[in-house]
């Protein structure tokens, strides 16, 4: 990506043998995240001059994001933010990039405290980073340190095609193809079996990988449901509790859902503005996190200024955003490609949280066992979309039970 350095770092090569025999090479480059200083100077000079509309009439973030609250996050962006502490802070995880195909995909690797951990691949979704699911970092390799009853894992968390420091290719990439990349990466980094977790689109890539890939993964772990079951002909009729459910999913489509319409059809479009504007990208960006967030409308009460303002940072220095955007469009289809024998039979945990803003505590058991060969449900009453930076504990532990009760049984 032009906005950073890539690290001066020896590459590895690491290789593994395919199913049928074959060989699998991932070329492999530590990477280490280091923004130019001009790109630092430029970003800071564009909050300063941002051109700012009247306020909305009506109720704060009634109409969208407050203009109070924006400016005064606009002001640190500007003058108080200390993104080289943030990169340090980025920087202690070990980064690098694979080469799969015509896509680089950057990931963090961890490697369990002690002993040979259990492989575990983490997936985050939109608007998000790699970022939200590092609290899981020390929990997942160290979960004895963190009070946790579990087994230590190598966790690896890829950035999604086109997100921060993960190139996308010039062609639709859906999330059936991402479970692919992922697939293969995990073989070339050595893993014969492996878990998988994911929210958001991360749960749909996780999804894929238990449907295409069943015998390498170990158990699948899911922070929220992104594909529906199978409701064509011949499915089971729906029950009332799953009715209350999809009738609040339509509910919140219609309430809340033009971003999704927005990016599902027209993503270059609002591209171009949101690639200009960083004002424009942290107002797009953090109205989400406000009203998907467990925050009761109070960002601040759940995430520090300095965590949001590294997120957007991120989709900023990395010139990202509109690539992250063409998800929806190139996922627009995939939604509908489930068949009434697609099943995933790999063992499931679902751990959701109340305060999820689409199923809001609404979603029945039923609905996950409707594709799904689950093993674990869990409910948490605190947390929301975001739930490894919400509630990292809560979701670690899940984690670990989960896949702790897999292996001594």
């Amino acid at each position: 990506m032009g906005a950073t350095r890539a690290a001066s770092l020896r590459v590895g090569v690491w290789t593994s043998r395919g199913a049928c025999g074959s060989l699998w090479h991932v070329i492999v480059e530590p990477y280490a995240v280091a923004v130019d200083d001009a790109v630092l100077a430029d970003l800071r000079a564009r909050v300063r001059n941002t051109r700012w509309p009247s306020p909305a009439p009506g109720a704060p973030w009634s109409q969208g994001t407050d203009l109070a609250y924006l400016r005064a996050i606009a002001d640190y962006w500007a003058d108080g933010f200390p993104w080289r502490a943030q990169e340090d802070e980025l920087n202690r995880h070990q980064h690098f990039r694979a080469r799969l195909d015509d896509v680089d995909i950057h990931f963090v690797h961890a490697r369990a405290a002690r002993g040979d951990g259990v492989p575990l691949v983490l997936t985050h979704g939109w608007p998000s980073t790699f970022a939200e699911l590092l609290p899981l970092v020390p929990r997942l390799t160290d979960p004895a340190a963190h009070g946790i009853d579990g087994p230590a894992f190598d966790v690896v968390i890829p950035s999604l095609p086109g997100y921060a420091f993960s190139t996308r290719p010039a062609r639709p990439i859906t999330m059936r193809d991402t479970a692919g990349l992922w697939h293969r990466l995990m073989r070339g980094l050595g893993y014969r079996r492996y878990g998988a977790h994911g929210g958001d689109f991360g749960s749909g890539v996780s999804t894929f990988l238990g449907l295409d890939q069943p015998d390498a993964l170990i158990g699948l772990h899911l922070s929220n449901f992104e594909l529906d079951p199978y409701l064509g002909p011949g499915s089971p009729p729906l029950t009332d509790a799953e009715r209350s459910f999809v009738e609040h999913e339509e509910d919140f489509a219609e309430r809340e859902g033009g971003y999704n319409l927005v990016q599902s059809t027209r993503p270059q479009t609002l591209g171009y503005a949101l690639n200009d504007s960083p004002t424009g990208l942290a107002a797009w960006v953090l109205e989400k996190w406000r009203a998907w967030s467990d925050c009761r409308g109070d960002l601040a009460s759940r995430f520090s200024r300095d965590f949001l303002l590294t997120t957007v940072t991120l989709f900023w220095v990395s010139g990202s955003i509109t690539e992250t955007l063409r998800d929806y469009h190139d996922n627009a289809s995939v939604y509908d490609t489930l068949t009434p024998t697609d099943r995933v039979r790999v063992p499931t945990a679902v751990g959701l949280f109340d305060n999820e803003f689409a199923h809001n505590g609404t979603v029945p058991r039923s609905w996950g066992e409707r594709l799904y060969n689950l093993r674990r449900w869990t409910v948490s009453p605190t947390g929301g979309h975001f739930a490894a930076a919400e509630e990292p504990d809560l979701l670690a532990r899940d984690i670990a039970t989960f896949f702790g009760d897999l292996l001594t049984h």
